[in-house]
């Protein structure tokens, strides 16, 4: 056999494993949009609103994974790349207010198959250049045909102005190949302050907002869920006090 038939074979062989790796990460990616979307759908049932404003999802390339090992002098193996490299698959999630970071928060690490490996709280601790936002490395199970995998998947979840502004200092970034004039770091920091301080003011109009709800506004509201397309719904009084007992 010659060498390029065993080259040929090994191209392939290495073909089908990274196709299949990758695809771990993509399925990861499905099984957290679905929790996601689930989460989404029951609070803005149950509270007739959604801390979730936008979702988005993406999945390094081979070669930016490829690059990574190299910066960090990895063994040139998938399962070492698996164990290393957590934010291979990112989902980031977008929110009006600070209070909807963590309570999305609370609600993904409450699923009993997602393990929290790692958190970073950047917005009670932003870095040095202002940025904030919340990151959780997760680990999920994906149920193969003949396995589960257990994928990483980073998440940032961050409100709609500390999105733009990292979005703006990405680009900025790119532009000047990480060597950002002083002048425009200088910027980009008070950028940073200025956006944190409408957060904490969104955040108390917010509150001072969800004050003024009334009683019998929650009345007629709850009370409409309540009407059939044939007319009015007639509840038995038993079913409705048996949800005020204690179980």
């Amino acid at each position: 056999m010659s060498s390029n038939q065993v080259d040929l074979k090994l191209l392939k062989k290495f073909k089908n494993e990274l196709t299949r790796f990758m695809m771990l990460y993509q399925f990861g990616i499905d099984e957290l949009n679905t929790k996601i979307d689930i989460l989404k759908q029951e609070f803005q049932y149950i509270h007739d609103y959604s801390p979730i404003e936008h979702v988005k999802s993406r999945i390094k390339s081979p070669e930016s994974i490829l690059k990574k090992v190299q910066r960090k002098n990895l063994e040139f193996s998938l399962p070492s790349i698996k164990e290393n490299i957590k934010d291979i698959a990112g989902i980031r999630i977008t929110c009006s207010f600070i209070s909807d970071i963590f309570e999305i928060s609370r609600m993904l690490e409450n699923q009993s198959d997602i393990e929290v490996i790692e958190k970073k709280d950047y917005i009670n601790h932003p870095k040095p250049n202002g940025y904030q936002s919340l990151h959780l490395i997760v680990k999920i199970p994906v149920f193969m045909s003949n396995c589960i995998e257990n994928v990483y998947v980073e998440v940032q979840i961050r409100t709609i102005g500390m999105d733009f502004w990292a979005s703006l200092e990405h680009k900025l970034y790119y532009k000047f190949e990480n060597e950002v004039p002083a002048h425009l770091s200088k910027e980009l920091k008070n950028a940073a302050d200025t956006v944190a301080m409408l957060d904490k003011k969104m955040e108390t109009l917010h509150e001072e907002i969800r004050k003024w709800d009334s009683d019998d506004d929650d009345f007629e509201s709850e009370f409409n869920l309540l009407q059939a397309s044939e007319g009015k719904l007639n509840i038995p009084r038993a079913l409705l006090e048996s949800f005020s007992k204690d179980k």
